[in-house]
């Protein structure tokens, strides 16, 4: 089995105190808001915060697709340590 990447840690290990939502850029340079995901292996289903201009909600994208995470929620440094972060944010 492969190695689980740091994008694949992260999501299975989303810490309840965290909304499952934020914004997903990709290695493509297409940006994905999201509301809700779900994991099966290598993949992640992100449900879209509103429809792209095509109607699609769903999209199901790899892990090492994934370039960059944005989180819309202010959250603390508790939350983050709770995923593995170390160090103390300014909030």
């Amino acid at each position: 089995m492969a190695e689980r990447s740091r994008w694949q840690e992260i999501f299975t290990r989303w810490p309840a105190s965290i909304p499952k939502k934020g914004i997903i850029t990709t290695t493509l340079n297409e940006t994905i808001p999201f509301k809700g995901f779900m994991i099966s292996g290598s993949a992640l289903l992100l449900e879209r915060s509103n429809p792209d201009a095509l109607g699609a909600r769903f999209i199901i994208l790899e892990f090492p697709t994934i370039a960059l995470l944005k989180y819309i929620d202010p959250l603390k440094t508790a939350n983050f340590a709770e995923m593995g972060f170390e160090g103390k944010l300014s909030v």
